[in-house]
């Protein structure tokens, strides 16, 4: 899995996400079995930035269940990293 486009799948739209931007955070979902190297390096090759720091959280999908027949099923999980950047860096994807 080296290409980047393949270990950053997209950006995480949230109202959480858009609070972490002030402290110069963006919220991307990865690839569940890449790494925080990995991921580190697939932001700095895309988006031309210096990343300080990679956290990264596994969110289990969620039961879900359907109105009509009753039916179970669930969301899938995914996995999400927060990705620091230096001082002056920024992503413009998320300043529209």
């Amino acid at each position: 899995m080296k290409d980047p486009r393949q270990v950053i799948l997209k950006p995480v739209v949230s109202e959480k996400s858009y609070a972490l931007l002030e402290s110069n955070q963006y919220t991307f979902i990865v690839h569940p079995t890449a790494s925080k190297p990995e991921i580190g390096d697939a932001v700095q090759s895309i988006f031309d930035v210096k990343v300080l720091k990679v956290n990264t959280l596994n969110r289990p999908g969620k039961k879900v269940r359907n109105r009509r027949t009753g039916k179970t099923g669930s969301r899938s999980a995914t996995k999400r990293a927060i990705v620091t950047l230096a001082a002056g860096d920024s992503i413009d994807l998320f300043e529209n």
